[in-house]
């Protein structure tokens, strides 16, 4: 059995005072972040959690409201010392952006000789899998200079499939297939904006799809504003539940 913690569940822009996507997963194998936004460390403390909790990083996409805060979490985890291995899994190149991001941020600081990461980048359907998970990337609708991808995590005998943030794609057929959690983003109830999903169109798609158990996310103001409206179950931070 895994735990969940939604640590953040809006958009790129905080609306309605939302911390930015990241979901925290207590797993018996280890534990792991889906994805870590630039709000992830006051988010993860806020809920009791400490970076030496954490034993993987799994990125969906390069947007700073999906990888934002691991700068700020490799800073921290080498100033305090921390000893214990760490886990990066994402598209190609994290580890570059990450180099150069620090250099921006935090010049002259130095992180790299103090931890012990291994980066492992993921290939499109086909499967990775590292001592405490298996992930499979799935191509996604988004801005192509990201790299977006959807995943689908095995884990403790459980499917957890996230669909990162994408427009409609078929993809997220065998995406979400038989998970026993499908975390997809749906960023708006009606409006079409390009590369994100809205409730309508969701709602429409959902007969093609066979998860077991649905959790929205990624919210912007107008989705917010028609939650009453809204049939399937939305995440909020801070939310906690077992798969």
């Amino acid at each position: 059995m895994a735990e969940i913690t939604i640590i953040g569940s809006g958009d790129a822009f905080g609306s309605g005072g939302r911390m930015s996507t990241c979901f925290y997963v207590k797993a018996d194998a280890g534990n792991f972040l889906i994805d870590c936004g630039a709000s992830a460390i006051p988010g993860i403390k806020k809920h009791g959690i400490a970076p030496d909790d954490i034993d993987a990083v799994l990125i969906t996409h390069f947007h700073g409201d999906h990888y934002g805060g691991l700068p700020f979490l490799l800073l921290e985890m080498a100033v305090y010392g921390r000893l214990k291995p760490l886990v990066v899994i994402s598209p190609p190149g994290c580890r570059e952006r990450l180099e150069k991001l620090l250099e921006l941020l935090y010049p002259g600081t130095e992180v790299w000789g103090k931890l012990n990461i291994s980066f492992h980048e993921y290939e499109v359907h086909k499967p990775l899998d590292i001592s405490l998970l298996k992930v499979t990337a799935f191509p996604v609708i988004h801005t192509p200079e990201a790299l977006p991808h959807g995943l689908r995590i095995q884990v403790d005998g459980k499917v957890i499939a996230y669909s990162g943030d994408t427009s409609w794609t078929d993809e997220l057929v065998p995406l979400s297939a038989d998970a026993d959690l499908f975390i997809c983003e749906c960023n708006f109830f009606g409006l079409e904006v390009k590369n994100h999903l809205n409730y309508q169109t969701l709602k429409e798609k959902l007969a093609l799809l066979s998860y077991k158990k649905i959790l929205l996310t990624h919210f912007d103001n107008e989705m917010m504003r028609n939650f009453d409206a809204v049939e399937l179950p939305c995440a909020s931070d801070g939310m906690r539940f077992a798969v």
